[in-house]
């Protein structure tokens, strides 16, 4: 691209107030309100201006509610003709279970909108077309990494057809997860526990294999206060060995059973589960190894809607996502203990050959919680 090319482009890119940005800054704040609860929707906040201040707020709820736009217009009633309307996602513009927000906006006389970025279900993509069409100002771009990182699931899969794969290790200072007997409870502290509870919360599913199901018999369900949806459990379990009266098939919610031999016994006794509280699905899929082939897995469960999905398994398990280059990010707790040697270690990968061969992080963050860390990773670029 020439000098001149680019000068032209900076020329038209929209030039963002103060006023815009606290807006905007507004407008992610309320949208984060609905961390937990609109999944599989995305977290929208919206906030309406006019004359300089502020004359309706609102975020997406949950999901099948109202939208952020409407919960906004509502409290602007007349307020907002003429207000301009600042929206962490492009306006819909689909008749779903709730009416277009690209109508809703038109018909309150709105003057101006500003959306963060562009909508990827192409099902409701082209709000800000419609409203540009009839008159309204349209500007794209403000804040819009902060808002995909709100949806950070809900963005990859719509462009991937994968989830975002969050896989969480908790261990010891010298890199291990239990004794050698097994014994892990617990390894880090009851604020750790809890701060992984809200990671859990605000995912679309969180998936664990037979292994850990037998040595721990988790419930992996989600315990907090500020949140009652409990995220769809996903087990994967090749030769359907799940105990019908385990802690994770008994707990409210909807529980997946993949595996890859049937069994016509076990299934009926883990469908045989099911009541007003609680579902059980078994599906069978063809095994790759000894099992599903993840992404097989994490495309599959993309087509139902999920977003993020949080990964608590053993070190064999964990390992392979790792190991094929599904993982998204790491969440790791440290505490501050030593475990000794013989302990378990923390991933099951391949043994490496050279130094040129490990797998290369970066870390993203390094929190305190409590009296462990907690460290966030990414994958880096690999060294040819």
């Amino acid at each position: 691209m020439s000098d001149s090319e680019s000068a032209v482009q900076s020329s038209q890119l929209p030039q963002w107030s103060e006023a815009d940005n606290l807006a905007m800054s507004r407008a992610l704040e309320l949208a984060q309100r609905g961390l937990f609860t609109t999944d599989p929707n995305p977290r929208v906040g919206c906030v309406l201006v006019r004359e300089g201040q502020i004359v309706g707020e609102g975020w997406h709820r949950e999901a099948g509610g109202p939208h952020a736009e409407a919960h906004a217009l509502a409290q602007a009633g007349e307020r907002a003709r003429g207000a301009t309307a600042y929206v962490t996602l492009e306006p819909c513009d689909h008749q779903g279970r709730t009416p277009p927000c690209s109508v809703a906006l038109l018909n309150a006389g709105v003057a101006e909108v500003v959306c963060a970025v562009e909508d990827p279900d192409l099902r409701v993509h082209g709000g800000n077309a419609r409203l540009a069409a009839q008159g309204v100002r349209v500007r794209t771009g403000l804040m819009r990494e902060q808002a995909e990182a709100l949806n950070v699931g809900f963005f990859k899969r719509f462009r991937q057809g994968l989830p975002f794969v969050r896989v969480k290790l908790a261990m010891s200072l010298d890199g291990h997860t239990a004794l050698a007997n097994g014994e892990s409870r617990w390894i880090t502290s009851s604020a750790a526990r809890k701060d992984a509870q809200r990671f859990r919360a605000r995912s679309s599913a969180i998936l664990t294999g037979i292994g850990t199901v037998l040595a721990d018999d988790p419930a992996m369900n989600v315990r907090l206060q500020e949140s009652d949806r409990q995220p769809l459990r996903v087990i994967l379990d090749s030769d359907l060995r799940t105990p019908p009266n385990s802690r994770i098939v008994d707990r409210d919610g909807k529980v997946l059973i993949i595996g890859t031999r049937d069994d016509a016994a076990r299934r009926a006794a883990l469908l045989e589960r099911c009541n007003a509280d609680v579902s059980v699905e078994v599906l069978i899929l063809p095994a790759v190894e000894e099992g599903p082939a993840l992404r097989e897995v994490l495309a599959l469960l993309a087509a139902r809607g999920v977003n993020e999905l949080w990964v608590e398994a053993g070190a064999k398990l964990a390992g392979a996502f790792v190991a094929q280059g599904l993982v998204d990010e790491l969440i790791v707790y440290v505490a501050p203990s030593l475990l000794g040697s013989g302990a378990r270690g923390l991933l099951d990968l391949p043994a490496l050959q050279s130094l040129d061969q490990r797998i290369r992080l970066r870390f993203t963050d390094m929190q305190r919680i409590g009296d462990d860390l907690r460290l966030t990773l990414t994958s880096a670029p690999q060294e040819s």
